[in-house]
């Protein structure tokens, strides 16, 4: 079986965002039970959104950046730090590197924006995903919406 072409791009209009949000729709809503009202919020609105898509446009995976005041309020005050958040990557898309891909657009959007570092909540089943790509945890277990999650953090070098 041949690798699936796919693209990873910003989410600039209206019909990429929606594409994020049915990601997010499938992967946290339908197959992990999170509550919709909580799934989408507020820094919706501010985020910087990053959309992976097959060559025929089937959108594959999502996640997003927020920074600045945003991210303060999830980062300790910490303004040079992002906050990496909603990654999601469709069933069928799993284990051909979107989440990678994904990942590495967002850290190249924050490092664009003058980022030292991006912050994550992990759920712990992905831990290993996220310090295969130099993530460290910090800090103790938590619950977000019912799942276990733990903290973690990437410093950014700028290339």
């Amino acid at each position: 079986m041949s690798p699936t072409p796919y693209a990873v791009r910003v989410a600039e209009d209206p019909a990429d965002r929606e594409a994020c949000f049915a990601v997010r729709k499938e992967v946290f809503v339908v197959e992990q039970g999170v509550p919709q009202e909580i799934e989408y919020d507020e820094y919706d609105a501010v985020a910087t959104h990053v959309l992976a898509v097959r060559e025929d446009g089937l959108p594959l995976g999502t996640g997003r950046l927020l920074y600045g005041e945003v991210a303060a309020a999830k980062t300790d005050g910490d303004l040079t730090v992002g906050s990496l958040g909603r990654l999601a990557v469709a069933k069928e898309a799993r284990g051909l590197g979107v989440g990678v891909a994904l990942v590495r657009a967002i850290e190249d959007a924050a490092r664009a924006r003058g980022l030292a570092a991006v912050d994550l909540h992990a759920q712990t089943h992905a831990m290993g995903f996220y310090e295969r790509l130099g993530y460290e945890a910090y800090g103790p277990e938590f619950a977000d919406a019912g799942i276990p999650h733990r903290a973690m953090r990437r410093a950014l070098h700028q290339p």
